[in-house]
């Protein structure tokens, strides 16, 4: 086992799901795969189980039972890299919206350059996003200067889902007190992390819609962040960040 492993939650992803994990285990340095599988009824599962043979020790599912939130799905990859030594710890979609390639990048801005967190975005130059239509990309771009102007992160990106985090990040946060599940989710880790005092970068990107399956974004997710920042900021009053960062990394 190396260091390294890349969390993809997954529902109804069939179309894409072999082919990303193939990408994903071809690529040196090596990263490990754990599938979030929230019972998807299209087969997902049976797909990544024929292959977990293929790729004994390297491609693992944890299968949950029902469509339980992004958030969620990843706070149970979080636990479980955590749980099995892991270092490196990615979040990363199934339909290759993010470029597998730019694992190694965000890999390298925290194994190499030192930061804690490692940020895939899609806005620290410019707007790179590809095959959205223009009201996506506006109400996305928009949605981080919102949250930058709530919050005061000095982050372009504030909902990107293409994460490196380093397992001391994961250690010192308690991740039972991250409660939202979708776009707030995304904000919420950041927001914690910079308020803890760790070291971040944002890596450019290009995103890519995709091109097969179902988008799962949806009006309530994005209602969620919208009034999910307020509360963040307002919570954030009453929580002292950087003593409870020291107390859990001497923990």
């Amino acid at each position: 086992m190396n260091n390294r492993v890349v969390i993809i939650p997954t529902y109804n992803e069939k179309e894409n799901i072999e082919a990303i994990i193939r990408k994903v285990l071809t690529l040196e340095p090596e990263f490990d795969v754990l599938i979030v599988e929230d019972n998807s009824p299209d087969g997902t599962a049976d797909i990544v189980k024929k292959l977990m043979k293929e790729f004994e020790g390297r491609l693992f599912i944890e299968e949950r039972k029902g469509k339980l939130g992004l958030g969620t799905a990843y706070i149970h990859g979080f636990k479980w890299s955590i749980n099995h030594g892991y270092e490196y710890i990615f979040e990363m979609d199934a339909d290759f919206s993010h470029n597998p390639n730019d694992l190694v990048r965000l890999y390298e801005a925290t194994s190499k350059e030192g930061f804690d967190v490692a940020i895939g975005s899609r806005y620290i130059k410019g707007v790179n996003v590809v095959n959205w239509p223009m009201g996506r990309v506006l109400m996305s771009y928009y949605a981080s200067a919102y949250v930058r102007l709530i919050t005061g992160v000095n982050i372009r990106d504030t909902t990107a889902g293409f994460m490196c985090y380093t397992s001391k990040v994961l250690k010192a946060m308690d991740l039972d007190r991250i409660k939202f599940t979708g776009y707030a989710f995304q904000i919420e880790m950041k927001f914690t992390a910079f308020k803890m005092g760790f070291k971040i970068k944002e890596v450019p990107i290009i995103f890519t819609d995709r091109t097969a399956g179902e988008s799962k974004m949806s009006s309530g997710i994005f209602k969620e962040a919208v009034f999910g920042v307020i509360k963040l900021k307002l919570n954030s009053f009453f929580r002292n960040y950087p003593k409870e960062r020291e107390a859990r990394l001497k923990g």
